[in-house]
């Protein structure tokens, strides 16, 4: 198929390389233009801009940071797009702004779908990510096929915005596992208990979560490149506070956790990778957080 990419950082770059290698017509776009060079030579094409990578292609991929900049964006492809043309949205927007821009796309005659993702950069380099999507059932069939080819798995939830909502639900439920368990570790550690220790004891005792049961392993790692910066954690959970609001659910602890994370960028973490919120936490607790090594199994 001919397609397109818009947003060439850690997620989309790797996105636009795979649909390279799976044979498909890509025409790319980034304002760092540096980052089209390695794709122009493997193959895709470099446009100028979001109105040629719609003049050429049926399906354009957009990845981009926050919900002015997908509009913005959108609003040039719809330029060079034709009748048909189907625009995929795989950033974490809000779900509202989502379906204000599926507007503006359907008077133009084309589809807008809301798919966003989690993986990460990692899970984008090997195919492992996970799509949400929402919009026209139609539409969806014809993109299928190609984002199964960039995933491990792909959920169809309904109109366009369900998406967006299913992705800040499980943003929601990651974020918070992860503050509450460096909470719990801090609390701990402050009182005398060694980390790994602790570790194993709410493992073992039932209490455990994807944090704790696999991530905390790295907590010894400061300072990685960022994958997943803390500053759009933030965003993300400002949007997690609005669709409560939308809704009409409150949300408690997404509120508490959005000013958790914007506390984090404030105190010079938002460029940071998210792995590095143990640094957010250890400055509240005034404490180290540091495990020991798992032991070898016999």
């Amino acid at each position: 198929m001919r397609v397109g990419m818009i947003g060439l950082g850690n997620i989309g770059g790797h996105v636009a390389t795979n649909l390279v290698a799976d044979g498909h017509e890509v025409t790319v776009f980034d304002t760092d233009v540096a980052r089209s060079k390695p794709l122009a030579e493997a193959g895709a094409t470099a446009a100028m801009g979001p109105a040629e990578v719609a003049e050429a292609s049926e399906i354009t991929l957009l990845s981009l940071p926050t919900p002015e900049i997908v509009n913005a964006v959108a609003d040039s492809w719809l330029k060079g797009a034709s009748k048909g043309d189907v625009l995929i949205d795989i950033s974490t927007n809000s779900p509202e702004a989502v379906r204000e821009l599926g507007e503006r796309v359907s008077a133009a005659g084309c589809d807008l779908l809301d798919a966003p993702l989690t993986g990460g950069a990692p899970g984008a380099q090997a195919r492992m990510l996970v799509f949400m999507v929402g919009g026209d059932r139609q539409a969806f069939e014809r993109c299928e096929p190609v984002l199964d080819q960039l995933s491990r798995a792909v959920f169809y939830l309904g109109p366009l915005g369900l998406g967006n909502t299913a992705k800040l639900v499980n943003s929601l439920l990651a974020f918070t596992s992860t503050w509450v368990s460096l909470e719990g570790l801090s609390l701990a550690a402050k009182a005398g208990i060694d980390v790994r220790t602790m570790v194993d004891v709410v493992r073992t005792g039932g209490a455990g979560n994807f944090y704790m049961d696999r991530m905390v392993e790295s907590i010894n790692e400061r300072g990685r490149p960022a994958q997943f910066a803390l500053a759009l954690a933030a965003k993300d959970a400002h949007l997690i506070e609005g669709l409560s609001e939308a809704v009409g659910v409150p949300a408690p602890i997404g509120s508490q956790l959005r000013k958790i994370l914007d506390a984090a960028v404030e105190a010079g973490l938002g460029d940071h990778d998210w792995s590095d919120l143990v640094e957010h936490a250890e400055g509240q607790a005034g404490v180290k957080l540091e495990i020991a090594p798992a032991p070898a199994k016999e």
